[in-house]
């Protein structure tokens, strides 16, 4: 079957006034309308797959692409570039077949479980540094502001080699090219251009003195197959692993910290057994209802997703927080079991543009929430789960604050 052209176009991202908790909209879309119409922040229209299944084949398959620079893709942000998956830095990178692969080997070599796990020790340690200042400065404190920026922004700083002190420049930065509303088309412009030639400086500079980090390390680097990267690809390495390094990290260790306060049988659940610290890191990137738009693809050819057919030209976005509450696959997926196993979410996306850095992340998230049980065990939220304020205006979504006492 087709797509129904008759059926409603739903606003997207859809909107949802609950902190944690998903629309309403999600589960009808799964039960009703698999591949359903949708128009983004730029007026554009696109379509969205919300089942598990559907995400993971759209998300799987090679031969479309996530970056949206065909004439009739749909843009996602209102300004000129487009968003992320029409900047320049998505197009330095290589996006599809074997030059993807030749990218991804050569990163990924710094990405294993092994060497994240290796690092647990030092993200632990500046963890516990972290917590004494929150502790110093008193109570109620911003979680988030707290701890879950400065962590991660340190961690890919050192593996990057660029000084933690730009952090809020990086920031800024990041937040310009996850813009959907928050920012103009001049500040957008502005954060490209400045985050391009920082990076291109401190490559520079690493290629003429060379230290035990990252970006060092891939200036030199060769793979198998003689692929090299180019400094454009650099460039856009640099900048991409220094965003998705520290923004998803961040946005997910305070909602994370919020899920388990806010019914505090799980906090409680969580102090008398530590083991299941793990499983309950992969439970919050589970249910974690303020995933943001998900990923996009662009449908090279007309292809059947959902029992519907979907022609070519069509713009799709994967929504893995939606496909995440799949009851098909999870059973009672809307509820925070602690000890779930196996645990298939697609949070981390799946196939050939999987986030390298999800060992890093869950490695973060593990040592977080470990030093947070042994430092606060009367740690809470300081004001209720509907009080807590949303990430607006990002294509990631998120707690912009996560006001706690201990």
């Amino acid at each position: 079957m087709s797509r129904n052209d008759d059926e409603q176009v739903l606003t997207y991202p859809i909107p949802n006034d609950a902190p944690l908790e998903p629309p309403a909209e999600w589960a009808r879309l799964r039960q009703q309308c698999p591949v359903a119409r949708v128009k983004l922040p730029s007026g554009d229209e696109a379509s969205v797959v919300t089942r598990y299944d559907d995400v993971k084949q759209v998300l799987s398959d090679p031969r479309f692409p996530r970056r949206l620079d065909a004439a009739d893709a749909a843009r996602i942000s209102a300004t000129t570039s487009g968003g992320l998956f029409n900047s320049s830095m998505s197009a330095s990178v290589p996006d599809t077949g074997e030059e993807h692969q030749q990218w991804r080997r050569l990163v990924g070599k710094w990405f294993t479980a092994k060497r994240m796990a290796s690092l647990r020790p030092g993200i632990e340690a500046m963890a516990d540094r972290l917590i004494d200042e929150m502790v110093a400065s008193g109570q109620p404190a911003d979680l988030k502001a707290a701890l879950g920026f400065p962590l991660p922004v340190w961690v890919i700083c050192d593996l990057l080699g660029v000084p933690e002190s730009d952090r809020e420049e990086f920031s800024h930065w990041s937040d310009s090219l996850l813009n959907l509303t928050r920012y103009t088309e001049e500040e957008v412009e502005a954060a490209h251009r400045a985050f391009t030639d920082y990076m291109a400086v401190h490559i520079d500079a690493k290629r003429a003195a060379p230290t035990d980090d990252l970006l060092s390390e891939l200036i030199v680097a060769t793979g198998a197959d003689g692929y090299r990267m180019s400094d454009a690809e650099l460039v856009a390495t640099g900048r991409g692993l220094l965003l998705a390094g520290h923004e998803t990290t961040a946005n997910q260790i305070g909602k994370m910290a919020a899920m388990l306060l806010g019914d505090r049988r799980l906090w409680e659940q969580l102090l008398a057994d530590r083991s299941l610290v793990r499983s309950a890191v992969e439970e919050a990137l589970r249910l974690d209802a303020s995933g943001g738009l998900g990923l996009p693809r662009y449908i090279t050819e007309d292809t059947e997703v959902g029992g519907a057919l979907v022609p070519r030209g069509t713009t799709m976005m994967c929504n893995m927080s939606a496909a995440n509450r799949d009851e098909r696959v999870f059973e009672n997926p809307g509820e925070m079991e602690l000890g779930r196993t196996p645990n298939v979410h697609l949070a981390f996306g799946t196939g050939a543009h999987s986030c390298l850095g999800q060992a890093l992340a869950r490695t973060e998230l593990q040592a977080v929430l470990d030093v947070l049980l042994r430092r606060l065990p009367t740690l809470r939220l300081a004001v209720t789960v509907e009080e807590l304020p949303k990430l607006e205006g990002l294509m990631v979504g998120g707690l912009r604050e996560v006001p706690v006492r201990w």
